[in-house]
């Protein structure tokens, strides 16, 4: 099977590309500037900005499936403002939608995110939910995977939460207590290979979390921990936290209003559905796990 990831040298793309290419698949990996040294052995490479159509539309040609990994991250505010979401993740999924249909390329998977939806109260979640009513309505074959928090090597998850929270002691909004259910790269991709590979996924929209539900104070305190250090959350109210990151936001600082409203809004899932890929929440490797740690916080399953 010819594979196409665009965005295939990022965090997922990078360890998708492998995985497929690992399966027997000849997958070619898009990015804006692409790097030999992140290219996994066996997969080819080529450059391409779903912002601009003309320069991603000729690697769709002879395709069997194409997996669309473009994301800015939802946690900071981005170079250029906001709408910068709808530019990457609405603007370009109508592309790759665009491009897909003009070769004939007949499945489309495209990663979304927990809580997307077309009236969301972020740019981020509004843009993946307009992006998706993109996909669902293309004619294509499709599906559409909303993971939790992904960590693992490379990821921003960990390193941004102790930056959030630095030791020993810092102040969260909330008291910290924005819920998460972080999910592992190395149990996610295979996952999200089996969407590529088996169409009996087609017309699902998967949402998938990890094996444990954490407070974000309890994800600062085991990434501390990890490193030998102790942490504590000092609570600060919502409210303020809204204001302050409203602020910072207005003066272009690296985050802003929506961070504050994502952290009003838990990134967990009402049924997992890693089931689906035929796995228990057991399973799946926890973020303790990840971190070394042998006595993990008090987390709900």
């Amino acid at each position: 099977m010819r594979v196409l990831v665009v965005g295939g040298t990022g965090f997922v793309g990078t360890a998708l590309c492998r995985e497929l290419n690992e399966r027997g698949h000849d997958v070619t990996a898009m990015s804006r500037s692409p790097d030999d040294d992140d290219i996994p052995d066996g997969v080819e490479s080529v450059m391409g900005n779903v912002e601009a159509y003309d320069s991603i539309e000729g690697a769709f040609e002879d395709q069997d499936v194409v997996v669309n990994l473009v994301a800015l991250s939802p946690l900071f505010r981005p170079s250029g403002g906001y709408d910068r979401h709808f530019e990457v993740h609405l603007g370009g999924t109508e592309n790759v939608v665009k491009a897909a249909q003009e070769h004939d390329v007949p499945k489309l998977v495209q990663q979304s995110a927990l809580g997307a939806d077309p009236d969301g109260d972020t740019a981020y979640i509004a843009s993946k939910g307009q992006a998706e009513r993109v996909v669902r309505e293309s004619g294509l074959e499709y599906v559409i995977t909303r993971p939790s928090v992904i960590f693992g090597d490379g990821g921003e998850f960990v390193p941004f939460t102790k930056k959030l929270a630095p030791r020993p002691a810092a102040p969260l909004p909330g008291g910290g207590d924005t819920r998460f259910q972080p999910i592992w790269l190395g149990d996610f991709v295979p996952m999200l290979a089996d969407c590529v590979e088996d169409d009996d996924h087609v017309g699902n929209v998967y949402e998938v979390g990890g094996p444990q539900v954490l407070t974000l104070a309890e994800v600062a305190e085991m990434a501390h921990r990890a490193d030998g250090h102790s942490f504590r959350a000092i609570p600060i109210p919502m409210a303020l936290a809204d204001v302050g990151l409203g602020m910072l936001g207005a003066v272009g600082g690296p985050m802003g209003r929506d961070q504050a409203r994502s952290l009003r809004i838990d990134n967990t899932v009402d049924d997992n559905d890693v089931a689906a890929f035929g796995y228990a929440e057991d399973d799946l490797t926890t973020l303790g796990e990840y971190l070394g740690l042998t006595d993990e916080a008090t987390a709900e399953p």
